[in-house]
């Protein structure tokens, strides 16, 4: 029997373990998959209908950086060896209570373009079953039902694809590709730099640390906060009226601030609407300037987040050929760039494409109809220009 124990230090704990084939240290069969609430890209799952194919399960969760660095290769995975005999398995499993709900994770998946099966574990039945204890986590079955490797946390990706192989090749696949995938993502899929200095910070009382405002951080309760004058290296406080809650804060009133000193290639805030699902406009600042040519992938050079709109498309009475927007799913973000909007003073109207195909978006073009220039000027009424040189996208619903 061969086993390979690796163990990386000084960030997240992962343990692997390989075997040759037709031998494992613990070749148990897959556990129960029936605890899902619910399954999405596909009708649910069982141990029985998976038989006779090589499955890979991904435990996962869609706020947690961990999680979503891996999600390049699982996709990747999923596409090369569909045919030779593999199923991919998302299991997601909530960190947070917001994680929970359905629609959140539909968006997530969406956004993502995760086009594999996905288990709602909301629960927790499925996480439980496999006794498993880490996002991510990914655990390969052979053909004959038995769990034959596991990985926790990121990396190894070559070694895993080379189970993946072997598996397949047991299970009778023939001319399978030997190379390993190599993946160059972006964004929360991008791999991690070598120069983070900064760990994950929480601004939930349950999980906060390091809190450096001036005021005791408060638990439930409405509190008004001032910035820390200089915080320390991966201190972080709030300006303004907040409610904090053991696992996020929620600003009571406008204007509010998050102050955050921190080491690394790239910051993710996890950000989110009231219950009501109103937009809020907000935006980024670094050292106390406009981001500039170290903007996110969502947020514009101003620092403004960027505008997505989701919706669902009808017939237009007056063209039959085209669609306009329906019943409105959720507004993802909003924008604001002097630069490319100069002569309309940083502020203008935005379009979004809705591809029927693909069931996506993408932003208009000077190609789209109407025709768009570099202001990106349309003239739907949907989209009005606001005072505050923000966009403002108004709800469909109520129209």
């Amino acid at each position: 029997m061969r086993t390979k124990i690796s163990v990386l230090v000084g960030g997240t704990a992962l343990v692997a373990a390989s075997v040759a084939a037709g031998q494992s240290p613990r070749q148990v069969p897959i556990p129960d998959l029936g605890g899902a609430i619910g399954w999405l890209n596909s009708l649910p799952l069982s141990g029985k209908s998976l038989r006779g194919k090589v499955v890979l399960i991904d435990f996962w969760t869609y706020t947690c950086i961990n999680s979503l660095r891996p999600l390049p290769y699982v996709k990747n995975w999923a596409a090369k060896y569909k045919d030779a005999g593999l199923v991919v398995i998302g299991v997601h499993t909530p960190e947070f209570s917001f994680e929970k709900e359905r629609v959140n994770v539909e968006d997530a998946v969406r956004n993502l373009n995760v086009t594999y099966p996905v288990a709602i574990d909301s629960d927790y039945r499925i996480w439980r079953a496999f006794n498993n204890e880490y996002w991510p986590a990914q655990y390969l079955v052979d053909g004959r039902g038995r769990i034959r490797y596991h990985h926790f946390g990121e990396g190894e990706y070559d070694e895993l694809e080379h189970v993946i192989q072997e598996l397949l090749k047991e299970n009778g696949a023939a001319g399978l590709d030997p190379s390993t995938v190599r993946i160059a993502a972006s964004g929360v899929e991008a791999a991690p730099s070598g120069d983070v200095q900064s760990p994950e910070t929480y601004i939930g009382y349950r999980l906060a640390e390091r809190f450096s405002s001036p005021e005791r951080l408060g638990q439930e309760s409405q509190k008004t906060y001032s910035s820390p004058a200089s915080p320390s290296l991966n201190q972080w406080g709030l300006s303004g009226s907040w409610n904090v809650g053991a696992e996020s804060a929620v600003l009571q009133a406008a204007p509010g601030r998050i102050v955050f000193r921190f080491h690394s290639r790239d910051l993710h805030l996890v950000l989110a609407p009231a219950k009501d699902a109103k937009p809020v406009r907000f935006v980024v600042r670094l050292d106390g300037a406009a981001p500039g040519e170290n903007v996110g992938v969502d947020t514009a050079p101003d620092g403004a987040k960027m505008a997505k709109i989701h919706w669902t498309p009808k017939q237009n009475e007056f063209f039959p050929d085209a669609t306009v927007p329906g019943s409105l799913l959720n507004v993802d973000f909003m924008v604001k760039d002097s630069k490319r909007f100069a002569d309309s003073g940083g502020c203008g109207w935005a379009v979004f494409d809705y591809n029927a195909a693909s069931d996506t978006f993408r932003p208009g073009t000077t190609a789209g109809t109407p025709p768009q220039g570099n202001d990106a000027k349309c003239g739907f009424a949907c989209h009005t220009k606001a005072t505050t040189r923000d966009y403002v996208f108004t709800d469909y619903r109520k129209r």
